[in-house]
């Protein structure tokens, strides 16, 4: 097998306007540029190459609920179970982008919310990624301006950003909605709540010039418009057994897991190892994580967003299977995907092997595995 690939194809922007919805479309939550490549973290003098590759290239979002990610970069954890084979970053802001950098090769393992995972798995026929494990679960908020909207019956007949059209939080809020008992067109977002469909970034302006009068949003845009003087009126965790439901999962090209699965269990390795340093040290992490949105995005969060988006948000190794299920189920009956094939969307056999070697409890995959 090759030692090195040729360079990755350069990314082309996913277009922000979509005219027709058979599958889900989704996209990340967070800031920043659509894809930016980052060289973090050095190659210890003398270390050796997993299967002799050089370099590995992993995606994430500059987002909390990706603090597995920018944690995990920070200090070092998945440089340090990598060897000599390079680890090279690149920062989305789309789970579109994501998908397609996957699907070009542009990268080979990414940090992704659960809807772009379903998407992609879906539209190629199950053929171009498994998730190989989970990463985070909850953080993500309805807030409200207080002066408009006193309780949940007070939703009705106002404006409700969410991230994007067909987005893990859009289908969330419309689920939500129809269990309400209201009536809303998915795809145009009117009807007895407006749905407001607007980019995270621009959500808290949004929320100060009165053009909506709340969000349904995750980490940390929840904590920004709390900041601006929003209230939190539902924590979507309530609503799920556990007060668990995932939001962040690892995926990796087939392709790639079945040329280099020693280089795929290195990374796990790391993700785990981050994940039990987020439980041990966790302010040290939440500052890891922030240090490493400045390095990407050239700005930290203040301490009044990050300390309420932290606690809101648990980091675990659990893809919660189950859960993702739910998502798809709650996709279909917004009318927003179809029937998905999910059969094989998982191999958690590597992170079961690390967790073994850990002494930790193994983690299932709902009958969806690889057969």
């Amino acid at each position: 097998m090759p030692a090195h690939r040729p360079a990755a194809p350069a990314l082309r922007r996913t277009l922000a306007v979509i005219a027709v919805l058979p599958l889900l479309t989704l996209a990340a939550c967070g800031y920043g540029s659509e894809s930016t490549e980052a060289d973090t973290g050095q190659v210890a003098a003398g270390a050796k190459k997993i299967d002799g590759l050089d370099e590995v290239d992993i995606g994430y979002f500059g987002n909390l609920t990706h603090a597995t990610a920018l944690v995990g970069i920070q200090k070092g954890f998945f440089q340090k179970e990598l060897g000599g084979t390079k680890a090279k970053y690149t920062t989305f802001n789309a789970g579109p982008s994501e998908i397609e950098a996957l699907n070009g090769g542009s990268i080979d393992i990414g940090w992704i919310g659960p809807s772009p995972a379903i998407n992609g798995y879906t539209k190629a026929d199950g053929a171009n990624l498994r998730i190989i494990g989970g990463s985070a679960s909850g953080g993500v908020k309805l807030v409200v301006d207080p002066d408009k909207i006193k309780s949940v019956k007070d939703i009705k007949g106002k404006k409700i950003a969410t991230p994007q059209l067909g987005n893990t939080q859009d289908v969330a809020f419309l689920n939500w909605i129809a269990e309400q008992g209201w009536k809303v067109d998915a795809n145009t977002g009117k009807g007895d709540v407006s749905v407001v469909r607007t980019e995270n970034s621009v959500a808290p302006d949004a929320y100060k010039s009165g053009a909506i009068d709340g969000a349904w949003v995750p980490e940390p845009t929840a904590s920004k418009l709390v900041s601006e003087g929003a209230k939190v009126l539902l924590d979507e965790a309530d609503l799920w057994p556990d007060k668990k439901f995932v939001i962040t999962n690892i995926i990796v090209r087939q392709e790639f897991l079945k040329e280099h699965p020693d280089v795929v269990e290195a990374v796990l390795r790391g993700s785990v190892k981050t994940n039990a340093f987020i439980g041990s040290s966790p302010d040290e992490a939440k500052a890891a994580a922030n240090a490493q949105l400045k390095a990407d995005s050239g700005k930290e969060l203040p301490a009044d967003v990050l300390d309420p988006a932290w606690t809101s948000i648990q980091f675990i190794n659990d893809p919660l299977a189950s859960t993702l299920k739910t998502e798809a189920d709650h996709a279909v009956k917004a009318g927003l995907l179809e029937d998905p094939k999910l059969d094989g969307i998982y191999d958690l056999s590597l992170l079961n092997k690390v967790l073994k070697a850990d002494g930790e409890d193994e983690v299932g995959d709902a009958g969806l595995g690889v057969k």
